[in-house]
């Protein structure tokens, strides 16, 4: 009896597995972007230089690139439950150990180097993360509901910034600049304990019931891709498999379209707020709650691309505008963030980043990851996840140190404002003119966008 009203039930598990990565993405994304909020203040007591800063800044990116092929090839072989786990435990604890840098630093150099250290830890260790969620979304969503679950996890980085620039401003002028990573270290130990009790492989998940799992089935969810079976039958990772992840043109303007997204998150989580503090006078209270409008239009902007891009599927448009479209139009909007270099007024200054940080979160939903999850080859998800992801976040070294060297050669935020700006104008052209069709790398004729196609032909839209 109990099994026939579950087989007739249509629960919603897979929305609160979402809600689950959203959790663990705003905590990552609050403890990388943190240190922007603390960095006057660690600035002042150390006397650091702004290339010093920039240099801090940066030590995170470094090894969440290094960790992403490693990363990858862990979730791969261990499954996602385990390694976002023990990842989401070690990368807490390094940035609870952020704080006590005081007690144990000599100097400008010895503080310089724990700094460096333990944020060059926290990258490598939280560089599984996102192509962890990448792997949840394609074992959880049929393919018309990946765009707007990856636009939500996505959109993590304004909804970290929203909630704890705010707090993380607050602690810092009531208690000083260590709390901030105190607390985010304590939410993020929290947020482990969730993680651990709910999540699991749809088959094995006790609240879904049959009918979800047929609906994800149904629509293209890989829900084997973590189970034991399916983990210890994928061949080993091929020279030809990685030449293909490498070599592929679509994969490239992919790769190079997350890097430009990923410039304009690093300067937004980095240098945005030391300049509202050092270049437009505010203090760090009102500094962060300026950082709050960004954000959340950031966010809406992500939500409205996921939801804009499985819309024009379900419309019958092609697999590959439903996912480009969106991202060239956003990146063009995004790029208006060069006007505030000529402003005055910190009024319209926030108001054009806003509108900026809008269509960047529409391009970041909608062609990005969703992008990955539409064209990794089944055997190897999360070590595409990790080539997108790793690629990507080269920027966020290279951003926040060029950025720093343009302020201290220039003395000018405002090149630096051009510069971050130009990363927009170079996706939307590659996505454009250069990327073409986008399909699932291995399979000759990509079934999902035969489909779409078809549709689009039968609706009179031309296909890539």
């Amino acid at each position: 009896m109990l099994t026939n009203q579950l087989a007739r039930k249509n629960s919603y598990v897979r929305i609160w597995i979402l809600m689950l990565i959203l959790l663990l993405s705003a905590v990552a994304y609050a403890d990388r972007s943190i240190l922007s909020m603390s960095g006057s203040a660690m600035k002042d007591e150390f006397g650091l230089s702004a290339i010093q800063l920039g240099f801090v800044l940066s030590a995170f990116s470094w090894a969440y690139v290094i960790g992403q092929i490693p990363g990858g090839l862990f979730l791969d072989r261990f499954g996602t439950k385990k390694v976002y786990g023990i990842t989401l435990g070690l990368w807490s604890l390094a940035t609870l150990a952020m704080g006590f840098i005081g007690e144990f630093a000599s100097g400008l150099s010895g503080a310089l180097m724990l700094m460096f250290g333990l944020r060059f830890a926290l990258g490598l260790i939280e560089a599984p993360s996102f192509p962890a969620n990448a792997r949840v979304t394609i074992m959880w969503f049929p393919s018309a509901e990946r765009g707007r679950a990856s636009s939500l996890f996505s959109s993590a980085q304004y909804f970290a910034v929203a909630i704890f620039s705010p707090l993380s401003g607050w602690l810092v002028s009531r208690y000083g600049w260590e709390w901030p990573f105190f607390v985010l270290g304590a939410i993020g130990l929290i947020a482990l304990l969730f993680w651990l009790g709910y999540m699991n492989e749809p088959r094995k998940h006790p609240g879904v019931s049959e009918r979800e799992l047929r609906h994800i089935v149904d629509g293209g969810g890989l829900v084997e891709i973590d189970s034991l079976q399916e983990r210890k039958a994928k061949p080993r990772v091929s020279r030809q498999l990685v030449k293909k992840l490498l070599t592929n043109r679509m994969l490239w303007c992919a790769y190079i379209g997350q890097y430009c997204v990923i410039a304009l998150s690093y300067f937004f989580i980095t240098w945005f707020p030391i300049y509202l503090v050092q270049a437009r006078g505010m203090n760090i209270l009102d500094a962060g709650f300026a950082t709050v409008a960004p954000a959340l239009f950031g966010f809406l902007g992500s939500i409205s691309g996921g939801f804009i891009s499985d819309r024009l599927i379900q419309r019958g448009w092609s697999l590959s505008w439903a996912r480009k479209t969106p991202y060239i139009v956003g990146m063009l909007m995004a790029a208006s963030l060069i006007i505030a270099a000529g402003l005055n007024s910190n009024f319209w200054i926030i108001t054009v980043m806003s509108f900026a940080f809008y269509g960047k979160g529409v391009a970041a939903g909608a062609g990005t990851w969703a992008i990955i999850a539409d064209t990794a080859p089944k055997e190897a998800v999360g070590l595409a996840g990790a080539f997108f992801n790793g690629f990507g976040n080269i920027a966020g070294f290279t951003t926040p140190i060029l950025f720093g060297v343009i302020v201290a050669l220039t003395g000018s935020y405002g090149i630096g404002l051009i510069f971050v700006g130009a990363h927009c104008v170079v996706a939307a052209l590659l996505f454009l003119f250069v990327m073409g069709p986008i399909e699932r790398v291995g399979e000759e004729q990509p079934s999902a966008e035969s489909a779409y196609q078809q549709q689009g032909n039968q609706h009179g839209i031309k296909t890539v």
